[in-house]
């Protein structure tokens, strides 16, 4: 009987430690990654990189987000806080100030230069510390500001990325531990940015202590995808020099690997028109629209300046006019709304009363996406295929509604081998990984976890 509860006893606690909460997780964002590149480059992989984080991995193939448009800043927010940008208030790298009508950065902090002060919830690392009471360590490392601030959240120790080939960081996080001044005082990040930010996660998760005590950890790693081989190449190595570094160090199944990517593609200039291959396409004038708006809206209400600004595919209307001439705001939309629909290349028109109104299933990805203190009033969206233009501003872009697929992978922490097929918002992978961890999701999230 001794012995039998012995061995009952044992494999308990064998049973325990399979399925113990993981005291390190390693977040990794990779902004452009996509599904066909990764697997038509797979012969190229080594065996450490990609190719075990989907043979051994929980791989989800079919991943999306649910709103639209998606950037780095906005699919990074969405990552990190489990929300869409009606509530996270993140809808881009960056917007029109309404105050200045000039365009602002996501991560503009006029005291600290850069800070997640306009990141309007809490992120799945704020939730870590206060769960923790202070004592859990968050990291973030990136190439880019508002990429390394939006995935290390409010509360975190530290957020670093790359200016001018050297390391870099906000004063609103301090104080910085002397590690992290040093680091980016003493080394370079020239060269491959995807290696340079390899070597700082590491150093990060050795020289701060993370996985080494009772209480989960947060290190979120933002690399780059190009469009060719040698950038998925170069990328795999990274992957493969991260998990082996940090796993071997802690055990795989102490560490829980999360990969996914910003869901965007940077659009590429051809040099081949679309009209060659008798593509449907044309310019869109935004700056030309909004004129030709102004024009209508003057016959109808009398003389006034009444789109103030357009940016991108947004116009805004001026408040204050309409306040002066006690012009409902709802009237005015709806007549701009029905001219809009009248010009050649506009697919869709959406006001900002609309989209705050209406529970149409069809509205929901554009309603996702929007935020009433960092969007326009009217929101046009251009025919496929179409190429906006701003004279003014010289921004352009090709309208596309083509869906680029990309997966969610979990690693590690005593997951088992599996394939999901299944459709899954990357939403979701804040919750997942709160109920690894056993904290709560941050407080705008509502999605359940995928385990």
């Amino acid at each position: 009987m001794y012995i039998t509860l012995l061995s009952i006893l044992g494999f308990n606690v064998e049973a325990g430690a399979q399925h113990a909460s993981p005291r390190l997780v390693v977040n990794i964002i990779v902004d452009q990654l996509c599904s066909d590149r990764l697997e038509s480059f797979s012969p190229v992989y080594g065996n450490d990189g990609f190719k075990r984080l989907l043979s051994e991995g929980v791989v989800y193939s079919n991943a999306s987000y649910s709103f639209s448009p998606v950037d780095r800043a906005s699919g990074i927010a969405a990552l990190s806080t489990g929300t869409t940008p009606y509530y996270n208030g993140i809808t881009a790298s960056e917007w029109l100030n309404r105050q200045t009508l000039r365009p602002q950065r996501c991560v503009y902090d006029e005291q600290h230069r850069y800070s997640p002060a306009l990141l309007a919830v809490s992120t799945i690392g704020d939730e870590l510390k206060m769960a923790s009471n202070g004592a859990a360590r968050v990291y973030a490392v990136a190439a880019d500001a508002d990429a390394a601030i939006l995935a290390a959240g409010h509360a975190a120790d530290g957020a670093l990325w790359i200016e001018q080939d050297r390391w870099t960081y906000s004063s609103y996080y301090q104080p910085l531990s002397t590690w992290a001044t040093n680091y980016s005082r003493l080394t370079a990040a020239a060269g491959d940015a995807n290696a340079c930010i390899t070597e700082l996660a590491i150093n990060c998760a050795r020289q701060t202590g993370m996985g080494t005590d009772d209480k989960a950890d947060l290190l979120s790693v933002v690399y780059q995808a190009g469009t060719q081989m040698e950038s998925y190449l170069s990328l795999d190595r990274c992957l493969a020099k991260l998990i082996t570094t940090l796993g071997g160090q802690f055990g795989v199944d102490r560490v829980l690997f999360v990969l996914t990517s910003t869901g965007r593609e940077e659009e590429e200039d051809t040099e081949a028109p679309a009209a060659q291959y008798r593509i449907p396409s044309g310019l869109f004038y935004i700056n030309r629209t909004a004129n030709l708006l102004n024009m209508y809206l003057g016959a109808v209400y009398g003389n006034g300046k009444y789109v103030e600004q357009c940016y991108r595919n947004q116009l805004f209307l001026n408040h204050r006019l309409l306040d002066q001439k006690n012009i409902e705001a709802a009237d005015i939309l709806r007549r701009a709304q029905d001219f809009l629909l009248q010009i050649s290349g506009v697919s869709n028109v959406y006001t900002s009363r609309q989209l705050l109104t209406s529970d149409s299933y069809r509205l929901e990805r554009v309603r996702n996406g929007f935020h009433i203190d960092r969007c326009g009033d009217l929101l046009i969206e251009v025919a496929p295929g179409w190429k906006l233009v701003n004279e003014d501003t010289h921004q352009t872009y090709v309208s596309r509604s083509s869906f680029i697929p990309f997966p969610i992978i979990f690693f590690g922490a005593g997951l088992k081998a599996e394939r999901v097929q299944i459709p899954v918002a990357v939403e979701r992978i804040a919750p997942t990984i709160a109920h690894a961890i056993h904290i709560r999701a941050p407080n705008a999230c509502s999605s359940e976890p995928l385990f």
